[in-house]
């Protein structure tokens, strides 16, 4: 099943059930902690009303699928591949993990907006994990999986370097810019995919060319870790996000950043697409 955060011209945003191949979304009632525990335990669709007609899902706006009360969550440095590649590290021994801001997300069709702070754009398509219920059982973390979506974690290269010496990344401002991150289309539920963290291929294609081509079986750390790594520091909430790192062939590594006008296409298997255009870059 997908789900998707949208609007319709002039509506708020609201959750839908999609089926992209009728070209529709079914909106759902009620709020998403309301049902999204029943679909995580594996209620499906009977867990859901739906209210009114179909509308055209071509029509819709796609937004991110997450609330703006919920959180963010990043973990980095969790392909070997990508670290030695792009960065030139070794695995570090433990899982690594912050926050990224909520205004720095855009949904699957928005423009990536291209700050005026940084000449070092980069891309990082990512597995997605959204947490469908706030009871997290350390012991089989993968249960409170609502499903997955897609990301792309857009990073300001050259001010995640810029942090004092000493200090260390500024991966605030690297990362929370606003309007850059891509996420979505919509949320797959975890029941469309084998038990267990997702195995899936993920490619990111910019103007057509791809750059990065990886698979989640690649990760230091599964899903199910992740999870657990960051609960034991900071408790989940129905409705979190947690991107689960990127594999290797970000610009850093290949000096290709993103310019103005480029088509970022970032793919993952069983999932789905988003396509975002860089923008202009911006003057504030």
């Amino acid at each position: 099943m997908k789900l998707a955060r949208c609007s319709y011209f002039e509506t708020g945003p609201f959750w839908a059930v999609v089926d992209p191949e009728r070209d529709e979304v079914h909106a759902i009632t009620g709020e998403f902690s309301s049902w999204a525990p029943a679909v995580a335990k594996g209620a499906g669709i009977s867990a859901l009303r739906l209210s009114g007609s179909a509308l055209p899902l071509s029509k819709v706006r796609l937004l991110p699928p997450i609330e703006p009360v919920n959180r963010v969550v990043v973990a980095g440095a969790n392909y070997a591949k990508h670290l030695a590649e792009d960065f030139g590290l070794s695995s570090p021994t433990q899982p690594v993990a912050f926050l990224k801001a909520y205004g720095a997300l855009i949904g699957a069709h928005d423009a990536i907006r291209y700050p005026p702070l940084t000449e070092e754009l980069d891309h990082e398509v990512e597995l997605v994990a959204v947490i469908g219920s706030a009871d997290i059982d350390l012991a089989d973390p993968l249960a409170c999986v609502l499903g997955y979506t897609v990301g792309n974690d857009v990073s300001a290269r050259d001010l995640q370097r810029s942090g004092p010496a000493g200090i260390g990344m500024d991966l605030f401002a690297a990362k929370s810019q606003d309007r850059t991150t891509g996420l979505g289309p919509w949320i797959v539920t975890k029941d469309e995919f084998p038990a267990g963290s997702p195995k899936l291929r993920l490619v990111l294609k910019v103007n057509g060319e791809i750059r990065q081509d990886g698979s989640t079986a690649e990760m230091t750390w599964d899903v199910g870790q992740l999870i657990r790594f960051v609960q034991q520091r900071s408790s989940f909430a129905c409705g979190d996000v947690l991107f689960t790192g990127s594999p290797a062939g970000v610009g850093m590594g290949t000096g290709l950043f993103l310019n103005p006008g480029d088509v970022v296409e970032a793919t993952i298997e069983g999932i789905g697409t988003l396509r975002n255009v860089v923008s202009e870059k911006s003057r504030v």
